[in-house]
């Protein structure tokens, strides 16, 4: 009875409610976004770094090298020898190297060469089909397979550079023979193959035929996001063409080629220290910490969050006034009305407790629209982020702790707004209010 009649009285003056409600709502909806990225942003970035003491690459920004070659979302510092890298890549410290030749993309998604040992560091087991081992044969994130709609046996064009609108290179079409299984890392979004097919793609075409895998079947050609079927015609010859071509494929053992990172995994941690300073000192590439350059990022990250953090309290802080100064007002306009509740019956602490129900519903109500708002915001962000760099978010996850935590926060600005005027309600005088009625 009391909290419906809290309710209606909470739009006696429904201006005064509205601007209540939006107030709570953004404060809310701010910090939940900000709790949910922030959590899942650095679930992220340190789950893509586990088993990356070191990145080796090209002399420049150790951050962008990181960025670039660990989380695929800026552009690489350059290209390093593949012979000078080997040495390093050989040393007895080392525990595995994984190296990495960044290649063009298809339709926004990176192709980039690397070996097996790739899929293995982010435990990435294949959906279906199998790894790849000749040249222009991929293995496709999971991520890519749903949103792209490819398949085992689809062959496409890549485009050269990040841009997906950059030139088709058509005289190689790569073939999918393996997806797979979404991880949640980065590697869901990356298109895999051999380091010399990207070699081959950028270096060594001019002496080649052009080259289709799937001539002499029937095949699933994807080319700029338009598909069309190219049936079987000529087998013969066509089966004459690939063949050529595979004598002609390049090997990991070509002299004199270039890749652009490697990633670094030591036996003990001693190399992480001494490694960065001898790589400068003695050759013309750089050894960047993962562990060391996130930290960077994120304490980046974290002035502009902590300050997006203390506007939501702000807002949350003038809120709360904002339900002090509309339940106090209208406690001056309902004087009569409390004290005729009280000569039927009403007993102090019940006015005092419709009073701060009437907070409370305030509060829970910002509290609910709160938390859909900052959801709906992080959907959006989510998306943006996806189309610039493949990198999403989880708007349905709930971080209960922290959350709980803020619910608890708007309570408390809730019995906080409405504590003078429920201490005002409960010591109405009933004859002084009536005889000045």
């Amino acid at each position: 009875m009391i909290t419906k009649l809290a309710w209606r009285n909470i739009w006696f003056k429904p201006l005064n409610t509205i601007l209540s409600i939006i107030l709570l709502t953004s404060s809310v909806a701010i910090i939940t976004v900000l709790v949910l990225l922030e959590k899942q942003f650095e679930e992220k970035f340190t789950n893509n770094i586990d088993g990356v003491d070191l990145v080796l690459g090209a002399q420049g920004s150790p951050l962008q090298l990181i960025l670039s070659s660990v989380y695929q979302v800026d552009a690489p510092t350059g290209n390093i020898s593949y012979d000078s890298a080997k040495v390093w890549m050989q040393n007895p410290f080392v525990k595995k190297a994984i190296p990495l030749a960044f290649g063009d993309n298809y339709r926004g998604y990176k192709i980039l060469g690397t070996t097996h040992d790739y899929l293995e560091k982010y435990e990435a087991t294949l959906s279906e089909g199998k790894l790849y081992e000749k040249n222009f044969e991929v293995v496709i994130g999971g991520e890519i397979a749903q949103k792209l709609s490819l398949k085992i046996g689809d062959t496409f064009f890549g485009s050269h550079g990040d841009a997906s609108e950059g030139e088709v290179h058509d005289h190689y079409a790569y073939k999918v023979v393996g997806i797979s299984k979404i991880t949640g890392k980065v590697v869901d979004n990356l298109i895999l193959c051999t380091i010399p097919s990207v070699w081959q793609m950028h270096g060594g075409h001019e002496d080649v035929e052009m080259h289709n895998p799937e001539h002499g079947e029937e095949g699933h050609i994807h080319e700029d996001g338009d598909e069309h079927m190219q049936h079987e015609h000529d087998h013969d010859e066509h089966s004459h063409e690939g063949h050529e071509h595979e004598e002609k494929d390049m090997s990991i053992d070509e002299p004199n080629m270039e890749i652009t990172a490697v990633l670094l995994q030591f036996r003990n941690k001693m190399g992480i220290v001494t490694w960065p300073r001898m790589i400068a000192q003695n050759t013309k590439m750089q050894a960047a910490s993962p562990a060391i350059e996130v930290n960077r990022l994120f304490s980046l990250f974290g002035i502009g969050i902590d300050a997006l953090r203390y506007l939501a309290y702000g807002i949350m802080l003038i809120s709360g006034i904002s339900i002090f100064i509309a339940l106090f007002n209208t406690l001056k306009e309902r004087k009569n009305e409390f004290a005729l509740l009280r000569v039927n019956g009403a007993k102090r602490f019940q006015l005092l407790n419709l009073i701060m129900i009437e907070s409370l519903l305030l509060c829970v109500v910002g509290f609910f629209f709160g938390t859909i708002l900052g959801r709906i915001a992080l959907m959006l962000i989510s998306n943006s982020a996806e189309q610039d760099f493949k990198l999403s978010f989880n708007p349905y996850e709930f971080i209960w702790d922290k959350e709980g935590v803020l619910f608890l926060l708007t309570i408390l600005v809730g019995i906080l707004a409405a504590l003078i005027p429920a201490i005002k309600a409960y010591q109405l005088n009933i004859s002084k209010t009536l005889a000045n009625a």
